[in-house]
């Protein structure tokens, strides 16, 4: 008898199935845990809804989780999200009914801040326009364009967003000679960690002003939505340059375009964006006009994959349900919306439930 016979009794969704199918790690998981997820697609149609209706645990990964399809979560226990935003889920009605929305907070923090420092290096040596030049033979041109670039040791890193991800993105600047700053919501929290790295705090206004790079680290919310507007982008430096490896939302795009065509911003570093639909389930060649510049380096939405990081990814989600479906909390940084009154009582996290 294994000890974790008890989660046959429930019913597990696995949304995404099509888009995303379960690779074989994830399988191995399911096989560990005795877990055997019903694989859907998530949508609203009737069709699926009812699937939603009677399970007690939800795999998530980039749909959208709507208020309808919360609302139908009749016995649901946990919202698993694989992968760490949440914004597309209605966190705040899971958690009127009782419902634990957790994530993955930390399994990417490596590469994201490998990707952050690839763009800005990218960027910082001009590395599309001489691709560019190369291609046409303009051989003298890209001499001329470099011998104008500055040393990048003493350049100023704005981190706007300073949790997981933005100490290690300091770490890796720190290391190229570029001098820090840094601005998040409760500057306190973060600045004993920020002294130990030579980072100094300051407010977003003044990092705006003083940074020759601005890279967005945080997490899209309605106070969050078009942090970086018209306004803001015309208080960054002249000459400056943006990367977004956060939520393509934080920043208006139009605005963005417009300060990159007019000259007033150098380039731009984009992962994520408010525009492109990247899930789209038939993508497209996107037509859009950040796609026509060429002072921009645009990826995907994959600044936060590697081989160990979707494991480390799945890991999390997967613990995090079973932790739930087993009578326990997941760990406290897992759980996106803390405090709130279980639809059915939990004991506090046990770390060696999961630990095998």
């Amino acid at each position: 008898m294994s000890k974790w016979d008890h989660l046959k009794a429930f019913k597990v969704v696995r949304l995404n199935a099509e888009l995303m199918p379960v690779p074989p790690f994830e399988e191995g998981l399911h096989r560990q845990y005795g877990l055997a997820p019903l694989r859907v697609e998530a949508n609203t149609t009737e069709a699926q809804l009812p699937h939603l209706q009677d399970c007690d645990a939800l795999f998530i990964i980039s749909a959208p989780l709507t208020p309808e399809m919360v609302e139908r979560l009749d016995r649901c226990r946990i919202i698993s999200r694989m992968g760490n935003g949440t914004d597309k889920i209605a966190v705040d009605l899971a958690a009127r009914k009782g419902i634990i929305v957790s994530n993955a907070p930390f399994f990417c923090v490596a590469e994201m801040a490998d990707h952050i420092l690839a763009l800005l290096l990218g960027l910082a040596r001009k590395l599309p326009q001489m691709h560019r030049h190369l291609k046409a033979g303009a051989f003298g041109r890209a001499r001329d364009e470099s011998l104008a670039l500055p040393r990048l040791s003493g350049l100023v890193l704005g981190i706007v967003g300073f949790g997981a991800t933005g100490p290690e993105v300091a770490r890796r600047a720190r290391a190229f000679g570029l001098r820090v700053l840094a601005t998040r919501r409760n500057m306190d929290a973060g600045r004993r960690q920020a002294e130990r790295l030579g980072v100094e705090m300051v407010d977003l206004d003044t990092l705006l002003c003083r940074s020759d790079f601005v890279s967005l680290q945080l997490p899209l919310t309605p106070e969050t939505y078009h942090l970086i507007d018209a306004v803001a982008l015309a208080r960054m430096k002249p000459g400056a340059i943006l990367i977004n490896t956060s939520r393509g939302a934080l920043v208006d795009e139009d605005a963005l375009v417009e300060a990159l065509q007019r000259g007033h911003l150098a380039g731009a570093g984009i992962d994520t964006f408010e525009n492109i639909e990247i899930f789209a389930e038939n993508p497209v060649p996107p037509r859009h006009p950040l796609v026509e510049l060429d002072n921009v380096l645009l990826t995907p939405h994959v600044s936060g994959l590697s081989v160990q990081a979707s494991q480390d990814c799945t890991r999390t989600a997967v613990q995090n349900l079973v932790s739930v479906l087993s009578g326990h909390l997941p760990p406290p940084e897992n759980i996106v919306n803390r405090g709130l009154a279980p639809r059915f009582p939990l004991k506090p996290h046990d770390p060696a439930l999961v630990a095998d």
